[in-house]
């Protein structure tokens, strides 16, 4: 068999054993952050947030048809396309490695030795292989999320701009050039990280054609790949769609003529354009010329997969995010318009102070029949401003502060941004996770640089205690979490390596490659330029410069090899094979085994059983308030592909805000009725009250809630505050807002439960804390207002109070949901303490769905941090402790024996142990003994292990323990202490007074 045949088949082999693990490994449903809109939108062609996947939710859709009409499966089978994305990038990869190991042993077009196949294939084993199985990739490997087949384009494009490379003298080359325009016009529809292989494949194609390689030829070349880079980026997906909305603006406002009048005649003129240079370019033999209009020409073909959103926006979708059903929402949907840009070259610190704000360029919103001029897009005038701004968000000044050591008051210098720079943006949340895909992983917890949660780690106790304190003597209790993971700087070594070796043997390969590398990487950090404290760990952003070390893991086998053959005499087939089988346990096979059971999700349920919940929870016809991803997502799945609950109207905070949203929120969807507010869009569209200024009056006392909406929404000048500038505004002018209860129709709709039916109150009193008013606050006071207590309205757990305008008095806790109604028992008017004992008990004795999370041998971070922080607190720990307040102690006992069985395998949480003593003072004061004495020693030990942590930490770095940790260990401790002097249980006290005498004597 030759070459290519067995480069083919061991290429496909490497892809099949990759999908297989992803396939065993891949999540059933769906998961947590952006996959429950991908998946739903996926499902229904419709259209997610901003700049959108119109090609990944096309080819997602074709897998969706493997369930062949079972909706609970459709999420597991775009999973698997996930999976088989993932599995062809890997195929890819192997391809790549041995084309570029094949330049470096074999000179030209020579034939293969079976010695140089046997080492150049088991280079592309090892480094395929190790990257299937690294951190990152295998995360995105088993949901349907974008980056699995943006992955995949990436491959594509590398491994096209190498066939090509080798085919370069050949009369019909070029034909691998115009593939790859056209795939990386597609990889626009899935992602834009496709894109950043461009200046590797300029400098490649610059070695290849130039006959003397000059510094000067380089720069040129390089400079060259960034102009092309930000052609596409501008040109291309910007400037072309600016260009075609100012044609339909003339030809609509100008000519009369239809809407996308003017786009077709800019596609048609674009069109025309493109084939006469063509045409000129054969004309008169320009062959570059050429070659450049049909890329450009591929490029917009593939980009056309965008078509689909306009086309979807037109119909009644459920999910339209910004609607671009015209070309200037189109424009604003891909600007990505509605999201704060970072500053990158120019901007301010965090102690910048506002000093104007100006207005760049103007903007177009399509009425009935022409374009209506709107204000453009606001940016802020600072006092000082700075290069290279690093440190320049606001909301993040304690810790900007705190990182930097800078005291109150004083000022950040350029080498502040600089050391932020390197030290968090690179150190931080790039190095880390290159770190966690090739030297070891600490654990799962997200991380801002504690020593206790997601740092890397090797496995080498002595080397890791000097970074972290405590490593050396940790108990097996640590040691054996599964995101727990330790590769003993082995995976990196061959990287290295392989990097060295390539520069010796060919440093015009080695350059294109770490060029690759670091526009893959390092050019992410510096374009993103990311501020702390982010919801969730970003590592899958940076998995191309991952895949690119993964090629110098499969030629650090050829490095080693060769520093083998020099010093050992033995055959050299059997040296090739002994160090391949070194190599590949040293690589991939260490990385399957340390990483299979923490990404092992094919037995995660509580995303889905979290919306379930939710929506179960909900009374007919429901309005449900979401804030976040993770409290949205899930849920919009659910209704759309399983088609659970789908008169429950789900309503996001934050899309609320949004014109298009709240036009969408006044129209039916599925079973779902139109929101009641008593407006017309015409009231709320955009660039009309896109933001309402409270201006507080003096009004004394609380004011009617109907009076001041009719002040805010009236376009008469006598209801609106005159600006300097001489133009008119509508303002809240009071802040103390009021709404008159009609008690009849509370009780005819049975809002309140019949313990609370005496404690209507005539008025709902409350008072609005923040200074303006949006779209969204103005739709839920008009919906307040015009309601009538007919549609239950709920607000999830996850919500921050700030969006409740300060009712938060009157939301009761429900379990999963806060319930809106109007009582007054005396509750304190700034805390959502209200407790509906009796729809909570209901809600989770008879509706709701938890799958068995003791049996999970890794409860991952995100579905952790859900159970915990609303779950199990919401839910579990305060209905117990009200029902023990109302000494209604059968329903608190099944409550608790319920919260007993709902608990993860193992417990590596201290606020969990901490709320777990509510429970266990049940337990025992219902009577269930040994179920309180078996929970009480489960978290009395997790207790034990942390604060164990803490004092090792403390120890080694003052400043390295974390207080809050501490605390809450010691008043658990206080607590466990009293629940169990009352049970009068000897043992257990006597080791909890132990453990108080062992660390109060510390930190007391």
């Amino acid at each position: 068999m030759n070459y290519s045949k067995i480069n083919n088949l061991l290429g496909w082999l490497c892809g099949i054993i990759a999908t297989t693990v992803y396939i065993l490994t891949t999540e059933h449903s769906s998961s947590w952050w952006d996959t429950g809109e991908f998946i739903a939108s996926a499902y229904k062609l419709e259209i997610v947030h901003q700049p959108g996947a119109p090609l990944f939710l096309m080819l997602q859709n074709l897998f969706s048809n493997l369930a062949f009409g079972d909706t609970e499966k459709i999420a597991f089978w775009m999973n698997v396309g996930s999976a088989v994305c993932s599995g062809l990038t890997i195929v890819f990869l192997f391809w790549t490695i041995t084309a570029i190991a094949r330049k470096v042993l074999v000179r030209g077009y020579e034939e293969v030795s079976q010695d140089h196949q046997l080492k150049i294939f088991s280079a592309g084993l090892i480094g395929a292989l190790a990257y299937s199985f690294t951190d990152s990739f295998w995360y995105s490997a088993v949901e349907s999320e974008v980056y699995a087949m943006s992955s995949l384009c990436t491959a594509v494009v590398f491994w096209l701009a190498l066939k090509w490379e080798r085919r370069a003298d050949e009369p019909d080359a070029n034909k691998w050039l115009l593939v790859l325009a056209y795939v990386m016009g597609l990889s626009i529809g899935v992602h834009l990280l496709n894109l950043l292989t461009i200046p590797a494949i300029a400098l490649l194609i610059y070695f290849r054609k130039t006959p003397q390689v000059k510094w000067s030829g380089i720069l040129k070349s390089l400079g060259w790949g960034v102009l092309v880079l930000a052609l596409i980026l501008w040109g291309v997906i910007q400037y072309s769609v600016k260009i075609a909305a100012q044609f339909d603006l003339f030809f609509v406002n100008g000519l009369g003529m239809p809407f996308g009048s003017g786009i077709y005649f800019f596609v048609a003129l674009l069109t025309g354009g493109l084939v006469f240079g063509i045409y000129y370019s054969i004309k008169k033999s320009k062959p570059i010329l050429n070659l450049a209009l049909l890329s450009l020409g591929f490029i917009y073909m593939g980009f056309g997969s965008y078509g689909l959103l306009m086309v979807r926006s037109h119909t009644n979708i459920s999910l339209n995010n910004n609607a671009p059903d015209n070309v200037f929402s189109f424009l604003g949907y891909l600007s990505r318009e509605q999201y704060q840009s970072e500053p990158l070259f120019k901007g301010p610190n965090f102690d910048s102070r506002i000093i104007g704000v100006k207005e760049e360029g103007s903007n177009y919103r399509k009425d009935a029949k022409t374009y209506t001029k709107i204000g453009g897009r606001n940016s802020y005038e600072y006092d000082k401003e700075v290069l290279f701004p690093r440190i320049y968000h606001k909301d993040h000044e304690a810790f900007y502060r705190s990182y930097l050591g800078l005291r109150e008051g004083e000022s950040p210098t350029f080498a502040d941004n600089m050391k932020f720079f390197f030290q968090y943006q690179i150190g931080h949340m790039y190095s880390r996770y290159f770190m966690w895909n090739f030297v070891g992983r600490q654990n799962d917890q997200p991380s801002q640089g504690e020593y206790y949660a997601g740092n890397w780690i090797s496995g080498i106790s002595f080397l890791d205690d000097l970074r972290i304190p405590g490593q050396a003597h940790l108990s097996e209790y640590f040691k054996q979490d599964p995101s727990r993971n330790t590769y003993f700087f082995l995976p990196l070594i061959l990287g290295v390596v392989g990097l060295l070796w390539q520069l010796k043997k060919s440093k015009r390969d080695a350059a294109i490659v770490g060029l690759l590398f670091f526009f893959t990487g390092l050019a992410i950090v510096l374009y993103l330029n990311q501020s702390p404290l982010q919801p969730r760990e970003r590592d899958y952003a940076y998995a191309g410069s991952f895949y690119v070390f993964s090629i110098w893991i499969g030629l650090g086998f050829l490095a080693i090899l060769e520093f083998i053959q020099q010093r050992v005499k033995l055959p050299a087939r059997q040296l090739t094979v002994a160090t391949a089988g070194l190599c590949m346990f040293l690589g991939p096979i260490l990385l399957v085994t340390q990483n299979w059971d923490d990404h092992d999700r094919s037995a995660r349920m509580m995303t889905k059983e979290m919306a379930y919940n939710a929506l179960q929870s909900c009374e007919p016809n429901a309005i449900l308030f979401t804030y976040s991803d993770n409290d949205t997502f899930p849920l919009w799945y659910l209704q759309e592909v399983e088609g659970v609950r789908t008169d429950v109207r789900v309503l996001n905070h934050g899309y609320l805000q949004s014109d298009w949203y709240v036009k969408q929120a006044m129209q039916d969807i599925n079973q779902s009725k139109a929101i009641p507010v008593g407006f017309g869009f015409d009231k709320v569209k955009k660039g009309v009250r896109d933001y309402i200024r409270v201006l507080d009056m003096g009004i004394e006392g609380h004011v009617d809630l109907d009076q001041m909406l009719a002040i805010m929404l009236s376009d008469d000048q006598a209801n609106k505050v005159q600006l300097q500038d001489g133009t008119f505004e509508n303002v809240l002018p009071s802040q103390k807002l009021r709404l008159k209860i009609n008690k009849e129709a509370v009780l005819a709709n049975s809002v309140v439960p019949k313990s609370w039916e005496g404690y209507i109150p005539e008025y709902m009193e409350w008072d609005y804390k923040q200074n303006y008013v949006s779209r969204a606050e103005l739709a839920i006071m008009s919906i307040l207002n015009e309601n009538n207590w007919e549609r239950p309205i709920y607000f999830t757990t996850m919500s921050p109070n700030s969006i409740f305008m300060g009712m938060d008095k009157y939301l009761a806790n429900e379990g999963m949901l806060l319930k809106l109604m109007p009582v007054e028992v005396g509750q304190p008017a700034d805390d959502t303490s209200l407790v509906n004992t009796e729809k909570l008990y209901s809600n989770v004795m008879e509706k709701f769905k938890w799958s068995d999370i003791s049996t999970l041998d890794h409860f991952d971070t995100d579905s952790n941090k859900f159970y915990e922080n609303w779950v199990f607190s919401n839910v579990y720990q305060q209905g117990i402790a009200q029902l023990m307040q109302q000494e209604n102690f059968e329903h608190a006992r099944n409550l608790a024996l319920k919260a007993y069985d709902f608990q993860p395998k193992v417990n590596r949480s201290m606020r969990l142990s901490y709320l777990n003593g509510t429970v266990v003072d049940t337990l025992y004061k219902t009577k269930e003994l040994e179920k309180a004495n078996s929970l009480a020693k489960r978290n009395l030990q997790t207790i034990d292990e942390l604060l164990n942590e803490q004092l090792l930490i403390s120890k080694r770095s003052l400043g390295g323990a974390d207080g809050y940790m501490i605390q809450l260990g010691l008043a658990a401790l206080k607590n466990y202490e009293g629940i169990l002097g009352s049970a009068k249980d000897e043992s257990l006290l006597a080791e909890v007074k132990r453990m108080g005498d062992k660390y109060n004597s510390v930190w007391m």
